[in-house]
């Protein structure tokens, strides 16, 4: 007597493959049976459904699409996607039911395990199914390896994210915030108060007449300083929250590249738009912001309802709070956002980013910040 059926041994043999080779993730959907969901955020397809279901005709076929499409829907609100691409895997369907596509999805027949290997859907988007897939075992053999295999995938997961979650000792957000303290203190000690334009620029404000003549220090150095007692708080308050949270997640090394990058991404961009003297951590907070974002939307099966109700609105709120009051430099809040955003993507994410991925975010990094240096140096 077998113990299970030749659809669910194709099902276990599939979702094998996809968990164990591909490093699909598992779904959750409420009322399936007879099927899996598998997601992959960076995959030729995003999603894949493996359904054992009878299907008997076209009628019963379109309102099983209708079906994953309403699902469909509900992932794409989870993780702020436009457009998902589905493999539809279907394993018991009539020969003469047309398997058209239908809003990004793509449906395919098998009957054996025998046709993975033929598919050409299949051969193209996973070349390495056809030597990778389960085959010729036993029942149990079957059950044991695929049962034992996707445990050790799950374990590595576990453990990856054990180690991007677990709390960390913050050291660099401190030290980051003791120095801007120290540095006011100078300011009131060595200069004439926070306040004071000719202190400001004696302790490296950003102004560009003095950066264009060969003073570029100062696109650093003016994230240190602030204007006024209440500056100061809220811009350490915010390094605080943020910096503990972006220090925790990519590490201490790239935590301190992104918030010294994003600072000088947001000084040149301020120089840009033609401010005048400028001072301020704030932009490089943003750039942590936009480290934030690209976080958030690699681990946004984690952090979906963080993406969306925290992340983005916080962004959203102090962008515009920028363009409402006066005084606030937001030129510098932008590009230190875009800044941390684009230098997050270069150096990497654990057990997210690619080689290619953080190819091109050098890329684009130099690139972008190529195109403002020109701007503030070369174009009057």
């Amino acid at each position: 007597m077998e113990l299970i059926s030749k659809n669910d041994s194709i099902m276990m043999s599939l979702a094998h493959y996809f968990i164990t080779k591909e490093n699909y993730t598992p779904i959750n959907v409420q009322g399936a049976q007879d099927e899996i969901w598998l997601e992959k955020l960076e995959g030729p397809y995003r999603v894949i459904r493996i359904n054992a279901k009878s299907i008997y005709n076209d009628e019963q076929y379109l309102t099983d699409i209708y079906k994953i499409n309403f699902i469909i829907k509900q992932i794409k609100r989870k993780t702020l996607s436009f457009k998902v691409n589905t493999l539809n895997i279907c394993l018991n369907v009539n020969e003469r039911v047309n398997l058209a596509k239908k809003f990004n999805i793509t449906s395919i027949k098998l009957d054996s395990l025998d046709e993975v290997k033929e598919n050409e859907e299949l051969k193209q988007n996973y070349p390495k199914i056809e030597n990778n897939i389960i085959n010729k075992l036993n029942n149990f053999d079957l059950i044991i390896n695929v049962t034992n295999d996707i445990n050790e995938k799950n374990m590595k997961s576990t453990k990856l994210f054990e180690k991007v979650f677990s709390p960390k000792k913050i050291i660099i957000t401190k030290a980051l915030i003791l120095i801007n303290i120290i540095v006011f203190m100078l300011m009131y000690i060595l200069g004439k108060g926070s306040q004071d334009i000719e202190t400001l620029l004696m302790f490296g404000a950003n102004y560009g007449p003095f950066v264009r003549a060969g003073e570029v220090w100062r696109l650093l150095t003016c994230a240190f300083l602030h204007i006024g007692i209440i500056h100061l708080f809220v811009n350490m308050y915010s390094l605080s929250i943020i910096g503990s949270q972006i220090e925790t997640y990519v590490g201490k090394v790239k935590y301190l590249i992104i918030y010294l990058v994003s600072a000088i991404s947001g000084s040149l961009f301020s120089l840009v738009g033609g401010a005048s003297v400028s001072a301020g951590a704030s932009g490089a907070i943003f750039g942590l912001l936009g480290s934030l974002l690209y976080f958030g939307y690699h681990y946004r099966l984690y952090l979906s309802s963080v993406l969306k109700n925290q992340i983005i609105p916080i962004i959203i709120v102090n962008l515009a709070i920028g363009f409402i009051l006066p005084g606030i430099d937001n030129l510098a809040h932008i590009g230190g956002l875009i800044g941390g955003y684009l230098i997050t993507m270069a150096l990497g994410l654990e057990g997210k980013s690619q080689k290619k991925d953080m190819i091109n975010g050098w890329i684009t990094t130099i690139l972008y910040l190529a195109f403002l240096v020109v701007i503030v140096f070369f174009v009057k």
